[in-house]
């Protein structure tokens, strides 16, 4: 909710998805106690709010909760973080191209870029190759009906994205598609100077 180019940083995402996916049904999930205050601020920038989902205890449950709100219960699903506002329309159609060839699930990648250590105890480490590993981003595309299957299979365990969750109940065929280094996620209060900066130069 905090403020990114003159409006809530969800409304960015909200808006991406919009423009590059019209046709596409949208849940946006939420806390129960920030409903009243979500909707005050859709009439505060005068906003079309998507259909609201109330998020639960995980963000695996959260997650569900989305997917369970939607009116079709076949086909393609996206799972998103609404702090990622600055999602670029060819991320997102790398991702939905992707699932068109029948497989379990997409996600965006982008490589790391950083050096890498392996903590292996007793405070001791050591290098790996970066060249193994890939930063993954959203949205992240499945089968809604296998994402469905998967929540309910695993049940209670915790996930830190949803391909985790895929992975965990069978599903391995996921692949990942080209991501894009400006689709940062707004974490820290730093994320958002840099985000704003993005959008500037985006904009000129």
């Amino acid at each position: 909710y905090c403020c990114l180019g003159g409006r809530p940083v969800v409304m960015h995402a909200i808006e991406r998805f919009r423009a590059t996916l019209p046709e596409a049904e949208i849940i946006i999930v939420i806390s129960s106690e920030m409903v009243e205050f979500w909707q005050q601020l859709c009439r505060e920038y005068s906003f079309e709010s998507p259909r609201i989902a109330i998020g639960g205890a995980s963000r695996s449950e959260s997650v569900r909760n989305g997917i369970e709100a939607l009116s079709l219960k076949k086909g393609t699903v996206m799972v998103h973080d609404g702090a990622r506002p600055l999602v670029d329309p060819q991320t997102i159609l790398n991702v939905a191209e992707a699932m068109a060839e029948g497989i379990d699930g997409a996600l965006p990648a982008v490589p790391v870029t950083d050096t890498l250590r392996e903590i292996t105890g007793q405070g001791k480490s050591v290098t790996v190759d970066r060249g193994r590993y890939r930063a993954v981003q959203t949205p992240q595309a499945f089968d809604l009906e296998k994402l469905m299957n998967a929540y309910s299979l695993t049940a209670g365990a915790t996930f830190t994205d949803d391909a985790g969750a895929m992975e965990a109940a069978g599903y391995g065929d996921i692949r990942m598609v080209d991501g894009n280094v400006d689709n940062i996620k707004i974490t820290n209060p730093r994320d958002i100077a840099i985000a704003e900066t993005i959008l500037y130069f985006k904009t000129r």
